[in-house]
């Protein structure tokens, strides 16, 4: 298969720092870390494995049953423990500083709660809702527990030390493990809900309502790192969606929107409460619901005693209505006529009405969020760069982290101030325009009013199609042509206008498409060149992903959608600018890649890669993942793009399918086809340098990318001939991180060009900050560079210029974009395609019968698109 000699790569590491950047004007700034000092370097963790058991042997798998049994133990054996303070993770990990004076522990402990309990319980009632107020008596339950701690290591302080000396260890990371458990158990123990790194308090000024009975609890990320400026801790401002806590009821009426409870599909309800946790009005007791009666509350019976005249007791049918009626003197009102909450165990039904039920605050909601409960989020978590500094520094005074024994014990003392350094700040990159124009950036953004496009194309047989949107078809062809004439498109009128069919306005989103394409072709004497098509709706059509399947793999058609809404000359600008692309044009290019002047890029071949996995939502666990690879052409152009895109198992990161060996020796990975494309664009040259950008990765993926991913990239380069491999530079780019920059004597975010590669960053390996974009709401979020290989050996200056300038070529936008175009683009091709998968028959992709399902391949590009920017 001409696979040639195996590489010795196996073990590729990050690349260490080779210096720092000296180009830009100095800025001073601050960011979220506050400086810590680690005074006690020779403290040494001790961990001890933590298995908590029931009595009849089964495992605790509940943390907060599990921290409450820790906290009792420590209670109950203090002098067993020298009186040692612990950090607790919730699991299997418990930790003190210095050891403990045995290696295995067994213990006992008891847990009581509070509950009342009747005289003569029925069977089917619960402790709290059995027997008369007359004979009820409170009573404690208890619980017992075997706990058995094991040691399993030593985990010395001075790791965190040494790394930050510069010394890789591999124990800094079980060290900085620790430290983090330590502010989570303090958070726990103050009735926060932890999210990984995150801890959120009920305080309902935290609140923020989204609808559909969700809430967004804002809370704060704590994290401790190692960097170039020392010991830190990272605290951000975070949000998580929470159940609305109140009357189940209000929250099944928002979360459906339907007004009454006669509206409610108890189905979805049902599904949507399992395993949530309620508060009763009348007892104030917490259940965990299991699920739902099938019968109303006035029909669903349950056998209980009851006692005679006679003193003799027997066994009845009640329903749960009368019971509450006669022995609660509850009457159950509105809730009669429902289902109630069944909160007992799978063969011990508890019933509870609804009316008497409230959800607890601080319950996950892991479900997708809407279109709009999402813009409404954005719109009220965000925060002025002011502000947040302001509420972050607070958090850390308030927190008060230095009275924890545990931090105490290993000398850490945190600064109460945000960290303060030196960034800089490089200069934008002129673009060029057309009729040889240039436009130097103003913070990050350009226009095109009364300025043409560098290289305009020309539209001649194009047609308009219109989805039963209210729009005059008229109007948006003589605004568009018109725009397009003003920015040196040529577009003729267009061939005709197509107006859908009013039958078919209620068949499904395949039907309306199909029916939609026969019209077409009945209207045009031959396939278009471009095809305007008009959605229905102006979020989220259902129309989208069948339109582009059709267009893009059957038909072979460049598409462009609009919805219905502000039509302005905005509007239609910003709608050219991607037509314009996706027909092989080009918007703007940086002025020294038109001067051919990009140090080493333009000396050598060099093919520009940009990688990504797209997930599906969280609702939809049953799609596939979409991973894509775009790659540059027509070197030594970086602003010119192809995609290609695969689907992967549900979930998965790592990308598969770079190199793909067939079983006739072909290779039918994605990475082939960039390399011939490259190839066959590029005057007959082979890339003798490749630059990858990869998004998404965590760093503890790092080394997968490097052994993995990168041996799949060289084996699809090797399989196409012989001669010399290419030089690789690999670059991760991370958004999903806590670290933020403020301007230190502005209130304004930092300005777009913005990088820091001192202080915050890592204090062995090779990374950088970078804001290109130009924040104009919120606070700005760097983009976090890692440099984990550079074989083309790049200056620090010429290589972060080079990210810089690959913020500017981004060909949808007049704006330098927080992340380099290819990863951007990597992440429209893998999104865009993935409404391929959305319309699917289900069977195709879940499994049936409980197997696990084949992932379906996805329909590739017809032949006339697939070379083109379709995904702009």
């Amino acid at each position: 298969m001409g696979e040639g000699p195996k590489l010795e790569v196996s073990k590729r590491v990050p690349m260490a720092r080779p210096g720092v950047g000296k180009e830009g004007r100095r800025i001073s700034l601050l960011s979220n870390h506050f400086n810590v000092r680690l005074t006690a370097t020779d403290a040494v963790f001790y961990h001890y494995s933590v298995a908590i058991k029931y009595e009849d042997d089964k495992a605790v798998e509940n943390k907060v049953i599990g921290r409450k049994v820790i906290e009792k133990l420590v209670q109950m054996y203090s002098s067993e423990l020298d009186g040692k303070d612990f950090a607790y993770d919730g699991e299997k990990s418990l930790f003190t500083v210095g050891p403990l004076r045995q290696n295995i522990f067994e213990f006992q402990v008891v847990l009581e709660e509070a509950s009342c309990r009747g005289i003569g319980n029925p069977g089917n009632e619960s402790p709290g809702e059995m027997g008369d107020k007359k004979r009820q008596k409170q009573v404690k339950q208890t619980k017992a527990f075997k706990v058995s701690l094991t040691y399993a290591a030593k985990i010395p302080l001075k790791s965190i030390a040494m790394s930050l000396r510069g010394t890789d260890s591999p124990q800094t990371q079980d060290a900085l493990r620790v430290l983090d458990i330590i502010l989570r158990q303090q958070q726990a123990n103050r009735g926060c809900l932890l999210v990984r790194q995150s801890f959120f308090s009920g305080d309902p000024k935290n609140f923020v309502g989204l609808g559909g009975g969700v809430t967004g609890c804002r809370g704060f990320h704590s994290s401790f790192y190692t960097t170039l400026g020392g010991l830190s801790l990272n605290m951000d401002v975070t949000t998580t969606m929470i159940m609305t806590p109140g009357p189940v009821i209000d929250f099944l009426l928002a979360n459906q929107n339907v007004r009454e409870p006669s509206m409610v599909d108890w189905t979805k309800a049902k599904k949507m409460l399992k395993n949530m946790r309620i508060k009763t009005k009348h007892s104030k007791m917490e259940f965990k619901i299991i699920g739902m009666s099938e019968l109303p509350c006035n029909k669903q019976c349950f056998p209980m005693k009851v006692r005679e005249e006679n003193g003799e007791s027997q066994t009845k049918d009640v329903t749960v209505c009368e019971y509450y009626q006669k022995r609660r003197q509850i009457e159950v009102s509105w809730s009669a006529n429902f289902p109630c909450l069944d909160v007992g165990k799978p063969k011990r039904p508890n019933y509870l009405p609804l009316e008497l039920c409230d959800l607890i605050p601080l319950q996950r909601y892991t479900k997708a969020l809407s279109s709009q409960q999402r813009a409404t989020l954005v719109e009220k978590s965000r925060q002025k760069p002011q502000d947040r500094a302001k509420t972050l520094t607070e958090a850390v005074r308030n927190s008060r982290y230095d009275d924890d024994p545990l931090l105490m014990a290993c000398g850490i003392q945190i600064e109460k101030q945000l960290n303060r350094f030196d960034g800089r700040i490089l200069t934008a990159p002129t673009l060029l325009l057309g009729n040889g124009e240039e436009s130097v950036p103003n913070r990050g953004r350009w226009n095109f009013n009364h300025k043409k496009l560098i290289n305009p194309v020309k539209i001649e047989r194009w047609a308009i199609c219109n989805f039963s949107a209210r729009v005059d078809m008229s109007h948006v062809s003589r605004e568009i042509i018109n725009c397009g004439r003003s920015k040196g498109i040529h577009i003729e009128r267009p061939f005709t206008l197509v107006e859908e069919d009013r039958q078919w306005l209620r068949a499904g989103p395949v039907v309306r498409v199909d029916k939609m394409f026969e019209k077409i072709r009945a209207q045009l004497p031959g396939p278009p060149q471009f095809l305007l098509c008009i959605l229905p709706e102006r979020k989220n059509s259902e129309i989208y992903g069948p339109w582009k399947r059709k267009n893009l793999h059957e038909m072979g058609i460049v598409t462009q959608c609009i919805s219905p809404g502000k039509l302005n000359d905005q509007y239609f600008t910003n709608v050219l600018l991607k037509i314009n692309a996706k027909l092989g044009g080009m918007n703007s290019l940086v002025s020294v890649e038109h001067q051919q002047s990009i140090p080493i890029i333009h000396q050598i071949p060099t093919l520009i890669l940009g990688l990504d996995v797209s997930h599906g939502s969280p609702g939809r666990s049953d799609l596939p993942s979409i991973s894509a690879v775009v790659g540059s052409r027509h070197w030594p152009s970086i602003s010119k793009y192809r995609a290609s895109v695969r689907t992967q198992s549900p979930k998965l990161e790592m990308i598969d399918q770079l190199y793909k060996p067939t079983a006739d020796g072909k290779d039918d990975g994605m990475i082939r086809e960039i390399l011939i494309d490259f190839f066959q664009t590029s005057g007959g040259r082979k890339p003798a340098q490749i630059i990858i950008f990869r998004d998404g990765v965590s760093e503890t993926q790092f080394s997968q990318v490097l052994n993995i991913e990168l041996n799949q990239i060289i084996e699809a380069y090797k399989h196409l001939g012989d001669g010399p491999l290419p030089k690789i530079t690999l670059i991760i780019a991370q958004k999903n991180h806590h670290t933020k920059l403020f301007q230190a004597d502005s209130p304004d975010n930092v300005p777009p060009g913005t990088v820091v590669d001192t202080k915050v960053v890592h204090p062995r390996n090779y990374d950088f900050f970078m804001c290109a974009h130009n924040g104009m709401i919120g606070t700005s979020r760097p983009t976090h560079y890692h440099v984990l290989v550079d074989e083309i050996g790049f200056s620090v200056d010429d290589l972060q210029k080079l990210v810089h300038s690959l913020s500017y070529v981004y060909q949808r936008s007049t704006t330098a974009i927080s992340v380099v175009a290819p990863i951007c683009y990597a992440h429209l091709a893998a999104q865009q395609m993935s409404q391929f998968m959305k319309f699917e028959d289900s069977s195709d992709t879940s499994s049936g019968g409980g197997g696990i399902a084949a992932v379906p391949d996805l329909p590739r590009l017809h032949r006339n698109v697939c070379n083109s920017m379709f995904f702009c």
